[in-house]
């Protein structure tokens, strides 16, 4: 499914993309971009809207932070979000949604 022009997500950025009901942190490290659910397993914030801070995503409600590579938390790996992989074609961000 492609998400965006990788020209919208500079490095160091985060998007908020949704498809149905559901939504995805789209985030950008250093020129890398990872896919991840864009909602927080502790308190339901919307991780697309919030910060990179190093290689992880820092939710905007409550501060819980995720690996934007592997979506654990950086506290407790135990509690993740789930990733997705990314692909980037003629400079377009898709993700596979199962």
């Amino acid at each position: 499914m492609k998400v965006a022009s990788l020209s919208q997500l500079a490095p160091g950025s985060v998007m908020e993309v949704s498809f149905g009901e559901r939504r995805y942190a789209i985030c950008n490290v250093n020129g890398r971009v990872y896919a991840l659910d864009g909602t927080c397993p502790h308190n339901g914030g919307p991780l697309g809207q919030g910060a990179i801070n190093g290689m992880n995503l820092t939710c905007p409600w409550h501060a819980w932070e995720f690996d934007c590579g592997t979506g654990a938390h950086d506290y407790n790996p135990a509690v993740q979000v789930a990733t997705f992989p990314v692909q980037i074609i003629a400079a377009e961000i898709l993700i596979e949604i199962p």
